[in-house]
């Protein structure tokens, strides 16, 4: 019974939930940082190239 009680009370804890939102939410910006910072990696290389064969 104690168990039950248990249980119970942990499903109606709403920090558990809340936690895991603001971790998908990290998730999220990460993963649209990563993105973006890899898209302008790629354009700044290529920049970088075109100013190295104008120079010779």
């Amino acid at each position: 019974m104690n168990t039950l009680k248990m249980l119970l009370a942990f499903a109606k804890d709403r920090r558990g939930v809340t936690a895991l939102e603001y971790g998908l939410i990290a998730a999220l910006i990460a993963a649209v940082i990563i993105t973006g910072v890899s898209a302008v990696g790629t354009n700044l290389g290529a920049l970088f190239t075109s100013i190295s064969s104008h120079l010779q």
